[in-house]
């Protein structure tokens, strides 16, 4: 059964929304915290927390909101945004994500990538593979790389990556379907792949669809914040375990 993973994004310490990664179409929609124990009273047992303000800086800003989610559920929360260093790791780790993902790093510094892969272990660490004109973006999206995603995924495949990540940025926050092309061709290529859907999730259809094509997770946001999704349907369609 396909993993449901909601997405909180973080901006100035509150919850938001943007639309194909664009800071300047910015919707608020309330306190991480309360939205994230929402969740779990909902029946989900995971969470996706992106640190904007820190992918915009470059460096982890929001660890005192990520620590709060954490202390105030018993979530499974994978955090990403601004992860750069080991400092930045390790304070994500401390104040309570399971997992990490890391992109812009893994583009960057490959080397660092595969220490903190080694060190942390697979089922610790997400590579991020955020991709728009099938190249990676970085640094929050606001760079696109000259890196192919198929070369980019092989690499660290190959190497013990287990979990990755992978937004469609033309996708992200359009409300207009998932990039399940693309996740298929991915699926295809490295079958023992964990892969989280992410961006374009516009309703229960399109969840229904990644799972019929095999994909084992999926992230979304702007869908459920907009109405779109009714919650309640959705966990007993798909009831999540611990």
């Amino acid at each position: 059964m396909i993993e449901l993973i909601p997405a909180i994004d973080i901006i100035d310490g509150k919850c938001v929304r943007l639309t194909k990664g664009d800071y300047a179409t910015k919707k608020e929609y309330g306190d991480p915290v309360s939205m994230a124990k929402e969740f779990e009273q909902q029946g989900f047992r995971r969470l996706h927390v992106v640190d904007l303000d820190g992918a915009k800086s470059r460096h982890v800003v929001n660890d005192a909101t990520l620590r709060a989610i954490t202390q105030a559920t018993g979530m499974t929360v994978d955090f990403g945004g601004g992860v750069k260093t080991e400092d930045d790791l390790k304070k994500a780790y401390e104040a309570g994500a399971t997992l990490v993902t890391a992109g812009s790093i893994a583009v960057t510094n490959p080397e660092l990538y595969l220490e903190w892969l080694r060190k942390y272990g697979a089922d610790h660490l997400i590579l991020g593979a955020d991709v728009r004109n099938g190249k990676v973006s970085i640094n929050g999206w606001l760079e696109d790389s000259d890196v192919e995603l198929t070369e980019f995924l092989t690499r660290y495949m190959q190497a013990g990556t287990r979990n990755v990540l992978c937004t469609e940025i033309s996708r992200d926050g359009m409300l207009q379907g998932t990039a399940i092309d693309l996740y298929r061709r991915v699926m295809a290529a490295h079958p023992a792949c964990h892969l989280i859907a992410s961006g374009g999730v516009s309703c229960m259809e399109d969840i229904l669809e990644l799972e019929k094509a095999g994909i084992p997770a999926v992230v979304f946001g702007k869908a459920i914040y907009e109405g779109r999704i009714d919650l309640k349907e959705l966990i007993k369609k798909y009831p999540q375990t611990c």
